[in-house]
């Protein structure tokens, strides 16, 4: 086992496509950095296989794969270059093998689910998907309290529906339409319109609800964690900040996904991370110590 080589490699995954992630990732200690990029990894190459163009008996056993390859992580005997790097972040932190399981689940989703009927459903689906990696995150960078597993499950959904929102004609492109349908029934927009891209003042109404209840969920997320938190958290603070920008401006674009892509350009995610960091590390140090209890 070549654990360099097995880091480099994630790392390299990582840098390529964790556009929003990567430059949150560049604030933590070095050893946490390497475990995100590890974490990832698997990650990214799980949900690379649900939106391949392969048949879906072969999607399914390529997760079925990864499953085995999970298992051989945990037992300590990783054949593959993410499990090798991947064998002792799980162990070093204690992250349950449950987690990724959960993550594989949620992927397999995708292979056979076009629709989601209710927002009930859909959001057992951004639980599995994104909830989780949070869960596993925070285990990497610790924590003191179980509202900071709140967090990471408000957030992780919060962040899963910004996705949903920016990537609304994508999506409607391959055939797959995540917004609840019992909404869009609700705004009389129906699937016809969504999957030609019509923009219409009921698509306007529709995503501005969305995007709401995306930010209901960023304020759940908020609301779970006490003082001192934040500290540890730099990382999915920088991650929250570049999605609620990403909101922002899919608002100010009056919810036109249609048109394009609305992304933050990255010198912005840049300009992002060191704003957030700057304002955690200031917090920090203006906060006052703790003194010591009187004997």
């Amino acid at each position: 086992m070549n654990a360099a080589a097995a880091l480099a490699h994630c790392r390299r995954v990582t840098k390529a496509q964790a556009k929003n992630f990567y430059y949150a990732f560049l604030f933590l200690p070095r050893a946490q950095r390497q475990a995100i990029y590890a974490v990832y990894a698997f990650c990214r190459y799980c949900d690379d296989i649900a939106d391949g163009q392969l048949p879906a008996v072969q999607q399914q056993a390529q997760l079925q794969a990864w499953r085995q390859e999970l298992d051989r992580c945990y037992a300590g005997t990783p054949g593959h270059l993410v499990t090798q790097a991947l064998h002792p972040v799980v162990t070093r932190y204690r992250i349950p093998k449950a987690y990724f399981e959960e993550l594989i689940r949620g992927v397999e989703m995708d292979l056979a689910i076009r629709r989601y009927a209710t927002f009930a459903e859909l959001e057992q689906y951004c639980y599995r998907v994104a909830s989780v990696v949070g869960l596993i995150c925070i285990e990497i960078f610790g924590y003191s309290h179980p509202g900071v597993q709140g967090y990471a499950r408000h957030l992780g959904i919060a962040l899963q529906l910004t996705n949903i929102l920016r990537d609304v004609k994508e999506d409607a492109e391959r055939g797959r339409i995540y917004l609840p349908l019992e909404d869009l029934a609700a705004f009389r927009y129906s699937e016809e319109a969504l999957l030609h891209h019509r923009y219409t003042p009921e698509f306007v109404a529709l995503m501005r609800f969305q995007a709401q209840r995306a930010l209901e969920y960023y304020r759940k997320a908020e609301a779970c964690l006490l003082a001192g938190d934040h500290a540890r958290l730099v990382a999915p603070e920088i991650m929250a900040a570049i999605y609620r920008a990403t909101l922002r401006k899919i608002a100010r674009h009056r919810y036109n996904v249609f048109q394009g892509r609305l992304s933050v350009a990255t010198p912005y995610k840049v300009l992002i991370a060191l704003r957030v960091f700057g304002r955690i590390w200031l917090q920090a140090r203006l906060r006052p110590a703790r003194t010591p209890a009187t004997p």
